[in-house]
C-alpha cells in the first residue's frame, strides 16, 4: 500500500521524537535525502519539527499532529 504525504509525516515525526540527524530519518522513513528535505523544511514551517544545529526534534506541537494521524489512520 502507497504512503500518503501524512503517513509520511507521521514517520518523520515519530522518528525525530527524541531527536535525530537527517541520515537516520531518510533510513528510517525509506526515501532520498532529496524528499527528506522537502518534508522537513515543511515541518519546521509548520512548527512540528525544529532543528538545533546538529539533531531534529519533534516538538510538542508536532507530536500532538502525529498522534492525531495515527488515530485516523485506524479508520482507513
Amino acid at each position: 500500500m502507497k504512503r500518503n504525504n501524512r503517513d509520511i509525516e507521521a514517520d518523520i515525526l515519530n522518528i525525530a521524537r527524541t531527536g535525530t540527524r537527517k541520515t537516520w530519518i531518510v533510513y528510517g522513513a525509506n526515501l532520498n535525502f532529496n524528499i527528506v528535505k522537502k518534508y522537513i523544511k515543511n515541518l519546521i514551517s509548520k512548527g512540528f519539527l525544529e532543528y538545533d544545529g546538529t539533531l531534529y526534534r519533534t516538538t510538542n506541537k508536532g507530536k500532538e499532529y502525529m498522534n492525531l494521524i495515527q488515530e485516523c489512520q485506524v479508520f482507513q
